[in-house]
């Protein structure tokens, strides 16, 4: 029955989860995942890196225990990115194959800025997650960006995390991105 196939699907919210291993931290993946599962249903949630090389080696044990599935992409030359090509591809792909109804990008690299954008173009709405270094342009591209420091340890478990990633969830505009949403808010 096609109209109860798409009341499933709407009902799921169902989520394309795209990560930059070589621009994201493996101890944010239980706090990312947790908030994503608050936006929908992570149906498809891929990685993707040069596996061959050290630094990615701590992705591994969480790759494991979340069901990520990792994407190789081999550096052709030193100083170029081919893992953001691949997944812009792997994006695209996924926006006219698959019946999603928004996009996870994390990242703190602007060059999926344009991505971004274009994935909003088709309807979608786009996730970005990145640290606060993050360039203006890509978080402004996204419907919400949550700064992923608070998913790491050191803001786990605080009376404030609540609120913190309630600040991180909301739209940010110019000049709200120059005030970290980590900032704890004046008591009353």
């Amino acid at each position: 029955m096609a109209n109860g196939t798409l009341k499933v699907a709407e009902t799921e919210n169902p989520l394309a989860v795209l990560i930059d291993a070589d621009n994201a931290n493996p101890n944010i993946v239980d706090g990312l995942l947790s908030e994503i599962a608050k936006l929908g249903v992570a149906s498809v949630k891929r990685i993707y890196g040069d596996w061959t090389i050290p630094n990615l080696n701590g992705w591994k044990l969480v790759l494991l225990e979340h069901s990520i599935q990792p994407i190789q992409q081999f550096r052709y030359t030193t100083g170029k990115n081919a893992t953001d090509s691949a997944m812009i591809i792997d994006a695209m792909d996924l926006l006219y194959t698959g019946p999603f109804k928004g996009f996870c990008i994390v990242s703190s690299d602007s060059d999926f800025t344009r991505l971004a954008s274009r994935l909003r173009e088709a309807g979608k709405v786009v996730y970005g997650f990145g640290e606060m270094k993050t360039p203006k342009p890509f978080v402004a591209a996204c419907d919400r960006f949550i700064y992923t420091e608070v998913f790491t340890p050191q803001h786990s478990g605080s009376d404030n995390e609540e609120v913190s990633s309630e600040a991180a969830l909301s739209k940010q505009t110019s000049k709200e991105l120059t005030c970290s949403p980590l900032s704890k808010p004046a008591s009353s």
